[in-house]
């Protein structure tokens, strides 16, 4: 019996073999998680500039679609979206401000009760944030802008803004489906009859509300 378990005991680590290997497991979790946390991190900001850019595509579209459907003057709809893009783009930024510095304040007060004296730089950075979902949303308000900027014709004007933003909103959901790593088609979709609704809506109520004078 001894002669059968020694090749096992052979095997088995010592104490002094046992403690760095111990102690890499630990540094590869420990970078494991760093590494989740950082990219957690980078992904606020990205988080940020999809959603901005898809809703400053969406509400100035619709905004603009709303216009159009009372007022047939190229001029009055594009200000309208000029309009929509500015204070869209600052209230975007703001709000996005707000909220992430929340978070900032709720995890660094977590952190300070954790004892935790560093990392404090690998906090969600509520500037990153805001200045990218402003600048995404004037980006994704500048879509249906350019579309009907140089259309003359109201019916064509119409049809070139839901084309063009039919195709960005199908752009940016596989975006987000890709960052989010979901489903690019079903999401894709998602997001494109999402956007038809609220153009469709917009234009119909507006229109109804014309016709009633209100």
């Amino acid at each position: 019996m001894g002669d059968l378990e020694q090749p096992f005991l052979n095997t088995l680590p010592t104490s002094n073999e046992a403690k760095p290997i111990l102690c890499e497991e630990l540094k590869s979790e420990e970078e494991q998680d760093a590494k989740v946390f950082d990219y957690g991190n980078r992904a606020q900001w990205l988080r940020a500039a999809v959603l901005g850019a898809n809703d400053g595509l969406l509400s100035t579209a619709s905004l603009m679609m709303g216009v159009g459907a009372v007022q047939k003057g190229a001029k009055i709809m594009i200000l309208t979206g000029v309009a929509g893009l500015i204070a869209g783009a600052f209230s975007m930024a703001i709000g996005e401000f707000v909220s992430v510095y929340s978070q900032y304040d709720i995890e660094l007060a977590q952190m300070k009760r954790d004892g935790k004296v560093t990392g404090k730089e690998k906090l969600p950075n509520p500037f990153h944030a805001s200045m990218a979902s402003g600048l995404a949303f004037a980006i994704g308000s500048m879509v249906p802008l350019l579309g009907a900027a140089f259309i003359e014709g109201y019916k064509a004007r119409i049809v070139v803004v839901v084309a063009v933003v039919s195709i960005a909103l199908l752009v940016f959901g596989g975006v987000g489906a890709v960052l989010g790593k979901a489903p690019m088609i079903k999401s894709s979709m998602r997001v494109l009859i999402g956007g038809w609704l609220a153009m469709c809506v917009t234009f119909g109520l507006t229109k109804l509300v014309g016709h009633v004078a209100i």
